[in-house]
């Protein structure tokens, strides 16, 4: 219990099994269940899973015995319980099983730190401390604040991180939330019940999703700031890919967002500036199509091509519009909360 707080820990795994023991070793005492779902790893995954489950669920009867005070609810439970999926379905149906056995458990906030040992167990507490405080109802780490050479992360890597960032913040009106793939956060059991679980994407692209669907929902997010933990592990994710499939996510999030908070009960301008501003870029493609066929000698086809910088402009105040209306409305729905300074250490 943390602060007066059942804490339960979601532990998604895939092909982890040089690093899943070690985070479930290093679970804080205070966590009072933890979910470790392996995502039917081809690799000794499970069988690590199942190993330091029982490690851990004694150690903590142990302690039981030795009386350590524990909520009397948790006293007849283990604190480990292995899961795993009976195909490949992806990190975020693993995360909303994790969620769902949380909510049947009775969980007040449920945390979430990957298999993978890049969360430091030590952070914990300061992804919880915005949720259980009542600051907000969903949590999430930041290690953008950190430079480039402290964070560990490759110049690709931290592009393909920026590039969703930005993507993301579009899609789900957080303009001021960074590193949107920190996977590292903390919900509280109001948005869990709040949120439809059978809607939210399955695989890489959770964590954007879930952003968009806590948004139209008018949930509060915060971004905390925390160092990156890097080790051996090397990201399975291919950007190049990662970011094509996501944007198309994105952007059918994008619109769905823009419907149900600025057309479904009246139109806002932000919907408005927003459509005026696609409809002006996609004229001057369209221009700037013709004009090409044009030069390419087509009888009858000719076009002042002067109109296409014209319409990209207005296209571009169109959007900058949209997006200072987005970041006003969304503003009351966004915290920020800072790396502690080293006197604060």
């Amino acid at each position: 219990m943390y602060r007066g707080h059942t804490v339960a820990v979601v532990v998604p795994a895939y092909n982890e099994a040089e690093f899943v023991g070690e985070v479930i070793d290093t679970l804080p005492t205070f966590v009072d269940r933890a979910y470790v779902v392996d995502d039917h790893s081809r690799d000794g995954t499970w069988d690590v899973i199942c190993h330091h489950a029982r490690a851990a669920n004694v150690t903590r009867r142990s302690l039981r015995a030795d009386g350590w005070a524990e909520p009397a609810e948790q006293k007849t439970t283990e604190f480990v319980t292995p899961i795993r999926n009976e195909r490949n379905r992806g990190v975020g149906y693993s995360i909303t099983t994790g969620y769902r056995r949380a909510l049947a458990d009775g969980a007040d906030v449920v945390a979430v730190m990957n298999g993978d040992g890049q969360m430091d167990p030590a952070v914990l507490p300061r992804i919880l401390d915005p949720v259980v405080g009542g600051l907000v109802d969903y949590a999430k780490g930041n290690r953008l604040r950190e430079s480039p050479r402290r964070l560990g992360m490759s110049s690709w890597r931290l592009f393909g991180n920026w590039t969703l960032t930005f993507l993301s913040r579009v899609s789900s009106g957080y303009w001021h939330v960074s590193d949107s793939q920190n996977g590292y956060t903390a919900i509280s059991r109001h948005a869990l019940e709040t949120i439809d679980l059978d809607d939210l994407y399955e695989r890489y692209g959770f964590l954007n999703d879930l952003l968009v669907k806590l948004n139209v929902h008018g949930l509060r997010v915060a971004d905390v700031s925390h160092p990156a933990l890097y080790g051996e592990e090397r990201s399975g994710i291919s950007y190049p890919s990662f970011i094509s499939s996501v944007s198309i996510l994105l952007l059918r999030n994008f619109l769905w967002r823009l419907k149900q908070k600025y057309v479904v009960d009246r139109l806002h301008p932000t919907a408005l500036y927003y459509a005026l501003g696609g409809v002006s870029v996609f004229g001057a493609l369209l221009v700037a199509l013709v004009f090409v066929v044009g030069a390419l000698g087509v009888d009858g086809v000719t076009v002042d091509v002067w109109l296409v910088p014209g319409a990209l402009a207005t296209g571009i105040v169109f959007f900058l519009l949209a997006i200072v209306f987005d970041a006003r409305q969304n503003a009351h729905l966004q915290e920020f909360v800072p790396e502690l300074s080293s006197r604060e250490r």
